[in-house]
């Protein structure tokens, strides 16, 4: 029975597997654009009925606490309607350097930011987060830490190192010298759950936070601070947004007392 490739090796065929990315990122702006109300040449989204429209591109960890942020904004800025677009950060990233119609974004990791000086004002880290291994419910293959992912009778599902997340989970089990198998690489942290959740995959490593959205349908082993690695959060209004001053005010906002309790309460560490 042939053996499933090595997280190396995976490495190394991902070049076949990858779409173009040009193609890609082309075919996200499709649906971005139609969520903004067009595909005209200024950047952010039409204003709704007399309010502002700000478009902002979120990373997939943050979906939940972040539809909760968006309706706490509006509370507070009745003139300003609050859209997201959740995405692995890297599809963010090739969204924004093809002039995808947005206003602000919000990635998982400041590697990706930081590749998009041209493109975005002055970030702020937000928020941070870490890594911890979702199971079946009720774990039952009894996982007990990092060292039984690379067991050949687990399926375990990560990642792909393009995403935040992968390259978070590629560096803690090589730096613990732990060598995983997985039996697939997925575009975000919301698809390396859904395998989990589903019986598809018998682990997988998450963040913390998502693993917290799934509570009472995967279980979640502790990866120890010694062992884990630090998820930082930037924030940045986009150079091009239409909005520009509502864009720096939403970013600047993510940082208030507000905010930050939203984000606390859903698991998310100070900065």
């Amino acid at each position: 029975m042939q053996s499933r490739p090595s997280l190396r090796h995976a490495r190394r065929a991902r070049s076949v597997r990858r779409t173009a990315p040009a193609a890609l990122a082309a075919a996200l702006l499709v649906p971005l654009a139609a969520a903004c109300g067009g595909t005209g040449g200024g950047s952010g989204a039409a204003d709704d009925g007399g309010k502002t429209t700000l478009t902002v591109l979120a990373a997939s960890s943050l979906t939940d606490v972040f539809e909760a942020a968006g309706a706490a904004y509006e509370k507070e800025h009745p003139g300003t309607k609050v859209a997201f677009s959740f995405a692995g950060s890297q599809e963010l990233a090739a969204q924004v350097r093809q002039g995808a119609p947005a206003d602000a974004l919000v990635t998982a990791d400041t590697k990706t930011m930081a590749g998009l000086k041209a493109e975005v004002g002055k970030p702020t880290v937000i928020a941070e987060n870490r890594l911890t291994i979702a199971t079946g419910k009720g774990n039952p293959k009894k996982v007990t830490g990092l060292d039984d992912l690379a067991r050949e009778d687990l399926k375990v599902v990560l990642a792909a190192p393009e995403v935040p997340v992968g390259r978070y989970s590629e560096q803690i089990l090589d730096e613990q010298g732990v060598r995983v198998h997985p039996v697939s690489q997925e575009p975000n942290v919301r698809a390396v759950l859904s395998k989990v959740e589903l019986g598809e995959a018998d682990a997988g490593l998450v963040y913390i936070t998502d693993a917290a959205a799934a509570r009472g349908k995967v279980d979640t082993v502790t990866v120890p601070d010694r062992q884990n690695a630090v998820a930082s959060y930037p924030a940045a209004a986009l150079k091009d947004s239409a909005h520009a001053d509502a864009a720096k005010d939403f970013v600047s906002w993510l940082s208030s007392a507000k905010a930050q309790k939203l984000l606390r309460d859903a698991g998310f560490q100070k900065p």
